[in-house]
Parts: structure tokens; C-alpha cells; sequence
């Protein structure tokens, strides 16, 4: 059976077009830092290279392989959480211990945990239809799962990752049936749990109060968000250009990362903007139809997972661009320079162009 085409182009499409921004963003940095001004790209391009190769392999691997396996990779995911904190082992970058470092690459887990509990989770529900509606023995096995894997990926610190996990998971069981009242109940307690990581962690408090008033700190807490915003800012309609950004100059920090569509909107106007958004939308509607068409109830589960945690990750990132949440250090799917996000978000549509061979 043939894969889902408009999702497969989507893909490519927006990959090429990210691999051509992180050149545009990156190449003034990586001149000064590497005195290689194509060093982020070249090693994008080479991710993209092996995401391609994995997005190919894996859409010809039968979904029913990961129910078999889901326990183990589950296991396998926990053993990487926990390596990653062992000084010596893990790598740390930008404050956080969440990678393993291979030569110049650094690889992150906690991408590749996102996926494995989706994987285990849908499991669990498509063997458990009955007991899902029960709170006590269907849901909270699987929030207390979701928790322990959350407060691991706390200790690197990575609150991004952990939310988008945290979220992905809640509506995986909504989708299976969990009653509203009780994801009221659970939002209350989740409230508590971040003012009480807000007051563990001063920096993050540091974080809201910038996202309220970045201005009252222009030049700490709240420097990414101005500088973010005077990219955005100026681009009006059609933008300043290709590689014409003003803000990539050493004034916003490393954009080719979180905060690279904040240059694509600099240098494509809002025309950029509505091409990027497009690119995305076309995306989750592909992947939404396939969770709809598919009849199997674990690759429904199993689709719907990975289609949440996608567009919570897109969401996210773009709320964080134009100052709508504080900053959460999350990456933009298909966009932002990472090799690990690439790899992990390539072979998980993988997975969904395997589902849509049997549509």
C-alpha cells in the first residue's frame, strides 16, 4: 500500500526549508564561534540525511512491531533518562544534563522518552477500554508512569520536554475516554506541582516575570523575548529578505534554535509566517485524517499520540516566539538546528506513514 503522500512532501518540504533558514541564521555565529560558517548546516543537512533514511525505514516497519516491543522500549527510554545524569556520562549544554555526547553531536533522550511512552501508553489503552473508565485502577497507572518519566526529565532540568510529554499523555486519554471533571481535577494539582517547581527553581520564576514585563529586565531574563520581538517587529509583509536579519547578528542568542522562526518571520514577513503555519497545518490535518481512517486501535492510540505531542511541540514554540507564555527552551519540529529533535520527529511520521499504508 502507498504512504500518505501529502504528508510525506509536507515533510520534506519543511525540513529543506528549515536546513536553508538555520544557514541564514547560524552562519554569522558559527563563523565566529567554529570559523565554519556552514558548520550548523552541514550538520542539519546530515541529520536530515539519516531522518530521511530512518523516516523511510521505519514507514516500512509494521506498527504492530512497537505493540510487541512497548515494554521494552519503554525500559530501554527510563535506563537513557537515567544514564544522562550520571556526570561523566551525560553531556551538560546550556545548564541542563540531557546529553549523551558523540564526537561533535549530541544526542537527547528525553526526545526519544516522548515516544517511547506514547508508544506504551497507547498500548495500555488499547488493551484497556474497560478499565480506563475507572480512575483508580485505568488512569492513575498511567499518570503515575507519566509523572516518574516527567521528574526524571525535571532533574537534566528540561521543563519544555517535560510538559509536551505531561500533555501529549492527557490527551491520549482524553481520546480514550477519561472524563472531563477529572482533567479539571488533575489541572488544579498540576498548578500546584509548577508553582512548587517555580519556587524549587528561581530562574524559572525569573522566567514569568519576564514573560510579564520582559522590559524590567531587558538585558537578563527578559533579553530573548525583546530581541525576539524586534525580529518580528520589522518584517512587515514580504520581510527584510533572505539574510537580511538584523537580530541574528549577535543580538538574539543562537537563533537557529528556539527562536528561528522569529528570523524567518525578520527576513519573510508575515508571508513567511503564513507559509510556515500552512506547512504545519497541512501536517497535523494529514496526521489527524490518518488517526481518524485507521480501524486498529492501537495505531489509532498510537497516531493520535504522536499527532498531540507534534502540534503541543509546534504550539508551544510559537507561543513562546511572539511572548504569549514564558520561554521553555522548546525546539520548533522540522525548523529549529537539533539533531535529535530531527531524528526523533522524522521517525515518528514515519510511524504514521506506516498506519497510512493500510488506509
Amino acid at each position: 500500500m502507498k504512504i500518505n503522500k501529502t504528508l510525506f512532501i509536507s515533510i520534506i518540504v519543511i525540513s529543506l526549508f528549515g536546513i536553508l533558514m538555520i544557514y541564514s541564521a547560524s552562519h554569522i555565529w558559527a563563523e565566529y564561534k567554529y570559523g565554519d560558517a556552514l558548520k550548523y548546516v552541514k550538520n542539519q543537512g546530515l541529520f536530515f540525511l539519516i531522518g530521511l533514511f530512518l523516516m523511510n525505514m521505519v514507514s516500512k516497519v509494521n506498527y504492530r512491531w512497537y505493540y510487541k516491543n512497548a515494554n521494552k522500549i519503554l525500559l530501554i527510554c527510563f535506563i537513557l533518562l537515567i544514564l544522562v545524569l550520571i556526570p561523566g556520562v551525560g553531556s551538560v549544554r546550556n545548564g541542563s544534563r540531557s546529553w549523551f555526547g558523540i564526537g561533535p553531536f549530541g544526542i537527547q533522550p528525553s526526545e526519544a522518552a516522548k515516544l517511547g511512552l506514547i508508544i506504551f501508553v497507547s498500548k495500555y489503552l488499547s488493551n484497556n477500554e474497560n478499565e480506563i473508565k475507572n480512575i483508580k485502577r485505568g488512569v492513575l497507572p498511567i499518570l503515575g508512569l507519566t509523572l516518574l518519566m516527567f521528574f526524571i526529565i525535571m532533574l537534566q532540568p528540561d521543563f519544555g520536554t517535560g510538559t509536551i510529554l505531561v500533555m501529549a499523555i492527557v490527551g491520549l486519554l482524553f481520546v480514550g475516554g477519561v472524563s472531563i471533571k477529572f482533567f479539571l481535577r488533575i489541572g488544579l494539582v498540576g498548578l500546584l506541582g509548577v508553582i512548587g517547581l517555580i519556587i524549587a527553581a528561581p530562574y524559572r520564576l525569573a522566567r514569568i516575570l519576564s514573560f510579564v514585563d520582559p522590559w524590567k529586565d531587558p538585558l537578563g531574563s527578559g533579553f530573548q523575548i525583546i530581541q525576539s520581538l524586534y525580529a518580528i517587529g520589522p518584517g512587515g509583509l514580504f520581510g527584510m529578505g533572505f539574510g537580511n536579519s538584523i537580530q541574528k547578528h549577535f543580538y538574539l542568542p543562537e537563533p537557529q534554535t528556539d527562536f528561528i522562526f522569529s528570523i524567518i518571520s525578520e527576513e519573510f514577513g508575515f508571508l513567511g509566517v503564513i507559509i510556515v503555519v500552512t506547512l504545519f497545518l497541512i501536517i497535523i490535518i494529514s496526521c489527524f485524517i490518518i488517526c481518524t481512517k485507521t480501524n486498529n486501535l492501537f495505531s489509532k492510540y498510537l497516531a493520535f499520540g504522536i499527532t498531540f505531542q507534534f502540534s503541543f511541540q509546534a504550539l508551544l514554540n510559537l507561543m513562546v516566539v511572539v511572548g504569549l507564555i514564558p520561554v521553555t527552551g522548546v525546539t520548533l519540529p522540522f525548523l529549529s538546528y537539533g539533531g535529535s529533535s530531527l531524528l526523533i520527529s522524522m521517525s515518528s511520521m514515519g510511524i504514521l506513514l506506516n498506519i497510512s499504508r493500510e488506509l
